[in-house]
């Protein structure tokens, strides 16, 4: 096993998972041509990116103040969405949600692109959007969840579209929430994977490391980025992600 190289891969994971997510992407294949299994894999890449989205978040501190008892309900609803889907990986054939993913990024990426134009429809009416009741939100937050918690992939994508739309226009907040909830996810995740033991803990600290890396690196220069060139960067990484998942069917 090349620790060296799962860590390369950790840094590049971390900085697109502070950018746009879908850093599973990258660590993912690695951790199989290492050699572990598919749900070991999984598991290990779960643990690794942990730390990347908490140094992420701390760099994103000044998006995230003033949100916190909101972000506490929307952590706690990840997390348990997250625990559901992760109890899903140990107990189902992978394939059978897997068959489901492109189609769950193609969707993401759209509502990406339309995000604005559903907004300004919304308004127009007088509706908006980021006011609508939790209950809008929260369940949504427990599907997505569910999805980080049985693979992860393009989750990033999924909330970013889900979180511009139903929680805060500003898409450098909806990041650093994005941030946020990415982390509790995989972190929620890699506790019942660690339970089940599972996890290849040298491949894990290996992602780790780089992932702590390429999250301080990504963070601050997303937080640089103009939201066209971010909501540009979003579907660019999705539509990859899709096409990566159909390959992969």
């Amino acid at each position: 096993m090349n620790l060296l190289l799962l860590a390369g891969g950790g840094v590049l994971a971390g900085a697109v998972n502070a950018v746009v997510g879908s850093g599973t992407l990258l660590t993912y294949p690695l951790l199989l041509g290492a050699g572990l299994p598919p749900v070991a894999a999984n598991a290990s890449n779960s643990m690794g990116l942990v730390p990347g989205s908490a140094f992420a978040t701390w760099i994103y501190r000044d998006e995230l103040s003033g949100r916190g008892p909101q972000l506490k309900l929307m952590a706690g609803t990840a997390v348990v969405g997250a625990l559901a889907g992760t109890g899903l990986v140990l107990a189902l054939p992978a394939q059978v949600f897997e068959s489901v993913v492109p189609w769950l990024i193609l969707s993401a990426c759209i509502l990406v692109i339309v995000q604005p134009r559903l907004l300004a429809a919304l308004n127009s009416r007088g509706i908006d959007a980021t006011r609508l009741p939790r209950a809008t939100l929260i369940p949504v937050l427990f599907l997505v969840g569910v999805y980080a918690g049985y693979f992860g992939a393009a989750q990033g994508i999924i909330l970013m579209a889900v979180l511009a739309t139903l929680y805060d226009i500003d898409l450098q907040r909806s990041n650093a929430a994005k941030i946020v909830l990415q982390g509790v996810s995989n972190a929620a995740a890699a506790l019942l994977f660690a339970i089940a033991g599972v996890i290849d803990w040298p491949a894990a600290l290996a992602v780790g490391i780089g992932a702590s890396v390429g999250g301080l690196i990504g963070a601050p220069f997303a937080r640089r980025l103009p939201p066209s060139l971010l909501r540009a960067a979003i579907v660019a990484v999705g539509l990859v992600a899709a096409i990566v998942s159909f390959s992969r069917m």
